[in-house]
């Protein structure tokens, strides 16, 4: 009897170990948009209120490549929709706006209204950084821009390499970039148009 006993409880044990390993591995094994989330304060309430900024107090190094404001902005190459090579230092003298994006995000839907208008409004280079390795197929960017009639480019990051080096998780998500090539501001969730123009306002 404690034999039997004594072999159901290793069996038992045996078992949830196996489970565990197994889920464990499918959980790791997600990729795709569930390595990002969507910012839901939409642009209109919140402005692109500083609740949804991640800026540092601290005193950035102006020489240093970094991600807090004041900080030389990480360079990347990544390729159009045109199959066009587009650096950020390439830039470099002029103010940028980098936008991280993807289409099956609904703020970012309703964001892109208010992106077209400041980049046909401002002098202002946007580079529209689409999360291509989550969308579920190359042809729904192709739909998106068409629906929104966006005339900025897209780049494609298909691996999310800039969008890791740029710490992305929400999206949308912004950096403004000014003429000397550091970080003006930036912002983890929706601009909307107001919120642009006065970033744009305070860039060198």
């Amino acid at each position: 009897m404690k034999k039997t006993i004594i072999i159901v409880v290793i069996a038992g044990m045996f078992a949830w170990a196996v489970y565990d390993l197994v889920y464990d591995t499918e959980d790791t094994a997600q990729t795709g948009e569930d390595d990002f989330t969507v910012q839901e304060d939409s642009a209109e309430e919140s402005g692109g209120a500083d609740e949804n900024t991640d800026e540092s107090d601290e005193k950035a190094d102006p020489d240093e490549v970094g991600l807090n404001t004041g900080n030389l902005a990480p360079d990347f190459e990544l390729k159009t929709m045109e199959g066009e090579t587009v650096r950020l230092s390439d830039y470099r003298g002029e103010r940028v706006m980098i936008n991280f994006w993807a289409s099956w995000c609904p703020p970012c839907r309703a964001e892109v209204p208010d992106l077209e208008k400041f980049y046909k409004n401002k002098d202002i280079k946007l580079l529209a950084i689409n999360l291509t390795s989550t969308e579920s197929n190359e042809s729904d960017i192709d739909d998106f821009i068409e629906e929104y009639g966006m005339t900025f480019p897209v780049l494609l990051d298909r691996n999310t390499e800039v969008a890791n080096r740029y710490g992305i998780q929400p999206i949308p998500s912004s950096f403004m970039i000014d003429s000397n090539g550091r970080i003006s501001f930036r912002v983890f969730g929706p601009m909307n148009y107001e919120r642009m123009v006065q970033e744009f306002e305070k860039m060198s």
